[in-house]
């Protein structure tokens, strides 16, 4: 009964929460709340550099892991689930461009700036190691941090509402950079709109750790296994082989069982020379 609950609990996940949570993103990435009276929606379609920096992100996620394209997609698969995950595939390439563009100040150098930083960022972290759970946080850093910049520092400077003090600190930015900052103002709803947003693409990624269950690879394993007895001390390797050949010994043909001797007297002699 426990592993029935689990399977379909599994199976909501990946078919139905995964695709709608990076759906949402994808909707809400580019909405923005005008600052004139009438507060009307804006839709901003991702720039050509989100779709880079989220193509960056998928690489990232197939080396970290996060995506195991072995697990996800193959031959072996049902034609279905296999355009299942093609499509929320799709939809988290389009979620990240759009987190992207949530985050990017809409024109001027502040823009060229936020993408060169996402841009050094991410291709610096192409050279790195990664788990799963280290680049998920990585990323909600990275993101957090822009966010902070533009809807709270940015915002807060260039809003119409705003006091003198930050008004002159504006235009002294703006002096400073010879009028090439050009900040587009939105309503502060549109913080509101761009948080829930950030949240969501984090969470998507969260439970995108957790589903679909890996293929098991014998191979990998038989590896793993390998590797795990080399590094083991000369009384744990003995240990090891104890405990696999005590028992089957007696059953053993003659010359197995000297074969097995003669590995261990090896081993026994090897040791001593270290």
């Amino acid at each position: 009964m426990m592993t029935n609950h689990r399977a379909r609990n599994h199976a909501v996940l990946e078919f139905i929460v995964l695709p709608l949570l990076f759906l949402t993103v994808a909707l809400l990435g580019g909405l923005r709340v005008s600052a004139e009276s009438t507060q009307h929606f804006i839709f901003l379609a991702p720039p050509l550099v989100t779709l880079i920096l989220a193509s960056f992100l998928m690489i990232l996620f197939a080396r970290g892991r996060l995506i195991n394209l072995r697990s996800w997609i193959g031959s072996e698969q049902p034609l279905l689930l296999n355009a299942s995950r093609a499509l929320t595939l799709l939809a988290i390439f389009f979620a990240s461009a759009q987190a992207f563009n949530s985050v990017l100040p809409e024109r001027g150098l502040l823009h060229a700036l936020f993408a060169f930083f996402f841009l050094w960022t991410l291709w610096n972290n192409q050279f790195s190691q990664f788990d799963a759970r280290r680049l998920v946080r990585s990323l909600a850093v990275l993101f957090g941090t822009a966010f902070v910049l533009k809807h709270l520092l940015l915002a807060s400077l260039y809003a119409p509402e705003a006091g003198w003090l930050k008004r002159i600190a504006g235009a002294l930015l703006e002096g400073v950079s010879l009028g090439t900052l050009d900040v587009q103002a939105f309503a502060p709803t549109t913080g509101y709109i761009s948080f829930f947003a950030l949240a969501t693409y984090v969470a998507g990624l969260f439970f995108l750790n957790i589903v679909p269950e890996e293929t098991p690879d014998n191979n990998d394993d038989a590896r793993q296994l390998v590797t795990a007895y080399h590094r083991l001390s000369f009384d744990e390797r003995k240990a090891v082989r104890e405990a696999i050949t005590e028992k089957p010994k007696t059953n053993l043909l003659p010359e197995t069982t000297l074969l097995i001797e003669q590995r261990e007297a090896m081993d026994d002699s090897e040791a001593s020379m270290k």
